[in-house]
């Protein structure tokens, strides 16, 4: 005959000498141990088992219950214990992040909690006053009384950001003495319980000698406020060579990419280096990122030029609407970048993945070198007698070329392709020598080479002997910067051309910054630059958003900030924002005084600049394929390989659109895949679990339990398949098998689930909604839902779950516990109580 089993109120005889194989009729195997039991205890054959295994109170106590935090100490039991607490359960450690705010938690399922740095007395863990799990580990002490370190009283008080700050400490940290403050702006209770962010930053100013927020907001978004008054004589040596030396290089750069890609008068190439470079000074984050057109922002404002001429609004020789067709485009990139900053949507750089860029930046290139062998070979006029070779694909291109090679221009091919050698060579010795005579970079190759073909030009009359030059250079409306507004009713046809083009061109742009800023870096560790200006993506996307804007207004090209022109800039010795600001000077005189000796330059030149800007968006291709051959990531090269022939052998706009949509397609895949886990507890560990599926060596599962994991925030995106997961842990123990398999797990093994939910710190009402439906399901089917290690009371993800009534449905809080320990006892404890209800004849003593 079985021996008869007691409630938990009652004393229970066992022959075990050990707490960890209790003579109980649950199924639960225990693999905890009392952390603070004499060892009297451990050896007497008789021990009071639910009371010894009994958790905290999870639930609130009555007032009579509760202890005066005064009147508790670390060797005394409270004055009014709870019967379900003896006072020997001191000694558990509960789990408690004891992390300094804003520093990683060094603890997970996956390690064991550590001991809370400030004891708790043993009133209610569930106070309205300290908010769920007891008082929150870092707030300050606010009753007058000492706070207790590891069990040793002492007068330190701990604040928010983790610090603790002595009695007799110094004035400048600020003091809390008796629930007052000294020092500090506002008033605790705001900062912890009311508007924390403003709370904070009122807070944190007052502590730094800051008087004015106002004027330390203005100065943030408005970072010429601050770099300005850093700014000192030594640095305008520097910025002024690296603003000539920029010029020499890229203004003639802005008048190929105007006329040869753009599809506008060259004039507005040099309008994007008179407004973008001046307003990212004033607004940019990034003291040394120098903005301006680049060669696949000018190509896609190009392709929506060509449409509108092939449809007919526009022609071959109407500059002025092809302006301001450019200015639309630029405008509206402009807009769409201003606004994202506005909305903060400054993770829009990791949208697009590496290998969709790489392959549409290398499409572009390709794209470039053929469209520029057309006016490199002194072929334009034939092809203009050829339908549908201009705006044709580059496969139509190359077709057209392979043809017509006989009746190429010698003296055009001549100039053309000695430029594009001279450059190349230029640039491979330059890269040799730079480390050992750093100031080779300083020598304006492409501006002597400019200078000298439009010389030969002059001097020879190249011109008349069929080589195509630049012209007279003027503005379409016959005079400089003219302002054209471009969002007006009388544009909306070109707006509608131009939408996703522009999108994709404020993208691409911002992309690239990105990726410029990030490598430059803002003012941090930099001993001879600007100090305290730290980068920010939203106030990057204001600042190139509102650069691009003006810039329509004058129909200029779309600029962003490209990496090789900014690290020409640190290379010649710019510090500061200020080259920028002189390099929109140089161009403006440029504009004003200088057009005329532009007359001479050779497009062929141009065209040769441009080809050797092509050759570089291609060179780096061959290093990622190399990389994806050898991790042999198949679909990164598919859709790299899928774009790159899709731009070829069709249109640019294909390979947007495919590039596009497979990358939002990824990153939809991604974030709706649930990642929940199954946990196993680590073989001799006290509260240490891991991941079942990828744990190397064996854990230790429960009968009767099932512990899941959910490390995400749950919103409507990963939500959607959530059921169907935890099904596939309930039958299989894995989310991997297939459904079609036979059940692999018995039923009584779900009998309890545990949620082990520290990774959801965001929650939605979709997500509410399902995983409400889901503990209604464990519930209907007699199953008992746990929680553990869930978010303080007060909190968006608490206030959700007890409105939604996940609370109330799991059997209250006291279902809610600290660690996954706490609810397998739990889980014990209502097994045991359970079993009672059901046999009740069963009571006594063994």
């Amino acid at each position: 005959m079985s021996p008869t089993l007691p409630r938990p109120s009652t004393p229970l005889r066992s022959n075990s000498s050990s707490h960890h194989h209790p003579s109980t009729p649950s199924r639960l195997k225990h693999s905890h141990a009392p952390g603070a039991s004499s060892q009297d205890d451990l050896d007497s054959p008789t021990f009071q088992t639910p009371a010894s295994h009994l958790p905290p109170p999870l639930y609130p106590l009555n007032s009579d219950q509760r202890t005066n935090p005064a009147e508790a100490s670390p060797g005394r039991p409270s004055p009014n214990p709870s019967p379900l607490r003896p006072p020997h359960w001191r000694g558990y450690s509960t789990h408690s992040c004891a992390q300094p705010e804003g520093e990683p938690c060094p603890h997970g399922s996956f390690s064991p909690h550590i001991k809370p740095s400030i004891s708790r007395s043993t009133s209610s863990v569930l106070d309205g006053h300290h908010g769920f799990g007891g008082r929150y580990p870092r707030s300050p002490s606010i009753e007058g009384g000492p706070n207790t370190v590891l069990g040793h009283p002492t007068g330190d008080t701990l604040f928010g950001d983790g610090r603790f700050f002595s009695g007799d400490g110094g004035a400048e940290h600020g003091r809390v003495q008796h629930g007052k403050e000294q020092g500090w702006s506002g008033s605790w209770s705001r900062w912890w319980g009311g508007n924390r962010k403003d709370g904070g930053d009122t807070r944190m100013s007052t502590t730094h000698g800051i008087r004015s927020k106002r004027r330390m907001y203005l100065v943030y978004y408005f970072p010429f406020l601050q770099w300005i008054t850093q700014y000192r004589w030594a640095f305008l040596k520097g910025d002024l060579v690296a603003a000539l030396t920029m010029a020499s290089f890229y203004i003639p750069m802005s008048l190929s990419y105007a006329s040869n890609l753009g599809h506008i008068p060259p004039i507005n190439g040099l309008y994007s280096y008179v407004f973008n470079p001046l307003l990212y000074a004033f607004l940019g984050s990034c003291p040394q990122m120098v903005v301006g057109p680049e060669a696949a922002g000018s190509l896609l404002l190009g392709t929506v030029v060509k449409s509108s001429i092939s449809g007919g609004h526009s022609g071959e020789e109407d500059d002025d609407m092809n302006a301001r067709i450019a200015g639309v485009v630029t405008g509206m990139a402009g807009a769409v970048i201003f606004i994202a900053g506005l909305t903060r949507l400054g993770f829009l750089d990791s949208v697009l993945s590496r290998p969709f860029l790489r392959g549409f930046i290398s499409a572009i290139g390709f794209v470039i070198l053929v469209d520029q062998l057309i006016p490199e070979m002194g072929l334009v006029h034939v092809a203009q007698h050829v339908g549908g070779v201009s705006h044709g694909s580059s496969l139509d291109k190359i077709i057209f070329l392979a043809r017509n090679a006989e009746k190429a221009h010698r003296l055009t091919c001549a100039v053309a392709f000695g430029s594009f050698a001279v450059i190349m060579v230029c640039r491979e010795v330059k890269r040799r020598l730079q480390p050992r005579i750093p100031s080779i970079a300083y020598v304006p190759d492409r501006f002597m080479i400019v200078v000298l073909s439009a010389i030969l030009t002059g001097v020879f009359r190249w011109d008349r002997q069929g080589l195509e030059i630049l012209g007279e250079v003027k503005s379409s409306t016959d005079f400089p910067f003219t302002f054209r507004f471009p969002f007006i009713p009388a544009h909306m046809q070109h707006v509608r051309e131009a939408m996703s083009t522009s999108f994709l061109i404020a993208l691409l742009g911002f992309f690239e910054s990105s990726v410029a800023a990030k490598s430059l870096g803002g003012g941090e560790g930099k001993k001879d630059g600007l100090q305290g200006m730290s980068l920010s993506a939203n106030r990057e996307l204001v600042a190139l958003g509102v650069a691009n804007v003006v810039g329509g207004c004058f129909m200029a090209l779309p600029a962003f900030g490209g990496y090789g022109r900014s690290k020409v800039n640190v290379a010649t010795g710019g510090r500061t924002p200020m080259s920028s600001i002189i390099l929109s000077v140089i161009t403006v005189i440029c504009i004003l005084f200088l057009l005329p000796y532009f007359y001479y330059l050779p497009k062929a030149v141009l065209s040769s600049m441009i080809s050797v800007v092509a050759y570089s968006l291609i060179e780096e291709a061959p290093h990622d394929i190399y990389f994806f051959l050898h991790i042999h990531a198949w679909p990164e090269l598919f859709l790299m390989s899928l774009i790159f022939l899709s731009t070829i052998f069709y249109s640019l706009s294909l390979g947007i659109a495919l590039g596009i949509g497979l990358s939002l397609l990824s990153v939809v895949r991604h974030a709706t895949k649930p990642r929940i886990q199954i946990l196993g507890k680590v073989p001799g560990s006290r509260d240490q679990y891991e991941n079942a599926e990828t744990s190397p060596n064996p854990v230790e599962f429960f009968d009767g339990c099932l512990i899941v994991k959910i490390p995400e925030p749950l919103t409507f995106a990963n939500t959607g398949d959530l059921k169907g997961r935890l099904r596939r842990l309930e039958r299989y123990g894995t989310t991997t098998a297939h459904p079609a398999l036979p059940r692999v797990r018995d039923p009584q093994h779900n009998s309890n689930i545990i949620f082990d939910i520290h990774g959801v710190t965001g929650l939605d009402g979709s997500g509410t909604q399902v995983l409400t439906e889901i503990v209604e399901g464990y519930v209907s089917r007699g199953v008992r839902v746990f929680f553990c290690r869930c978010p303080e009371e007060g909190s968006h993800v608490w206030r959700l779950f007890e409105a939604s009534g996940i609370v109330e449905r799991c059997g209250g809080r006291r279902h809610f516990v600290r660690s996954v320990d706490e609810a397998l006892r739990m889980a014990e404890m209502e097994s045991l109580s359970d079993f009672f209800d059901r046999h009740p004849g069963e009571e006594g003593v063994a």
